[in-house]
């Protein structure tokens, strides 16, 4: 059984990995399925997500940052109507602590960080105040330029040590350990051999001492590897998501909710066979 621990409850589940689904509150997200607002949390939650990832700031290659404004005034009518409907754990993409404070006061109860808490000096204290869990992911510069460098001398050692040093910043600000979860952050910053070593190797991350997220969905990587457009790379994500899963992967990141829970119900029930 896995367990998700939250401020106020934790969640379970049977399944292997827990399946988060993404509503992008924006215009720009490369993925035009995955944006949306009220109705697309709806849908995801009918399909059976354990916890959505709401974000008001496309991190695609190539997008520009926007205001804690504008973020805020996308993505808090969509809090507030998803807790309406559910207590599904929401996710919130954020690297901003007036952003996260204004979403944990609507029902919000996880920060996803692309910046592992290095933009806003003041959210992780923020965070260790309301005793939210954290996501933290590795990437190089921001969403605009994070392309324009993906060399490494040896990727897994370098992303290892970086999420090992924002885990322990993270502690040091009095998040509990059993509050961190570490992402790679596949395709930030990274070429198709360096995302190939990440996923074959993510349970290793941080010598296993932090859950990790996988974020794969229908990424450039997916494409490169299956030679498919994006509309197309459903079922190399799917492929992807079942070998990180395999390697230790505690949660998976997806825009196809319902083929994603049916690939983890199936690894459930498969678990332990053998030929």
């Amino acid at each position: 059984m896995k367990k998700l621990v939250l401020a106020d409850r934790t969640v379970t589940t049977e399944n292997p990995a827990f399946v988060m689904g993404i509503v992008n509150v924006t215009p720009d997200s490369f993925w035009k399925e995955s944006r949306g607002g009220a109705e697309h949390a709806a849908q995801l939650i009918d399909e059976g997500a354990d916890v959505l990832d709401v974000g008001g700031e496309s991190s695609r290659p190539g997008a520009e940052y926007v205001s804690e404004e504008e973020e805020i005034a996308r993505i808090i009518p969509v809090i507030r109507s998803i807790r309406k409907r559910s207590s599904v754990p929401i996710s919130v993409d954020t690297r901003k602590r007036s952003v996260m404070e204004a979403a944990v006061s609507e029902g919000a109860d996880i920060l996803n960080d692309i910046s592992a808490l290095e933009d806003d000096p003041l959210l992780g204290a923020y965070a260790a105040s309301v005793k939210i869990p954290v996501i933290l992911m590795h990437k190089r510069g921001n969403p605009a330029i994070m392309q324009n460098n993906t060399s490494y001398g040896d990727v897994f050692a370098e992303v290892d040590s970086y999420l090992t040093g924002r885990a322990e910043y993270a502690r040091s600000c009095g998040i509990s350990a059993d509050r961190i979860i570490v992402d790679p952050g596949i395709g930030f910053g990274k070429n198709l051999a360096a995302n190939v070593v990440l996923i074959g190797r993510c349970g290793q991350l941080c010598g296993g001492a932090y859950p990790v997220l996988m974020a794969l969905s229908r990424k450039s990587c997916i494409g490169e590897m299956t030679g498919q457009p994006v509309e197309k790379r459903l079922p190399g994500t799917l492929a992807a998501d079942v070998l990180s899963v395999q390697r230790g992967a505690f949660m998976i990141r997806v825009h196809d909710v319902a083929a994603a829970v049916d690939t983890v119900n199936v690894m459930k029930y498969l678990e332990g066979t053998k030929n």
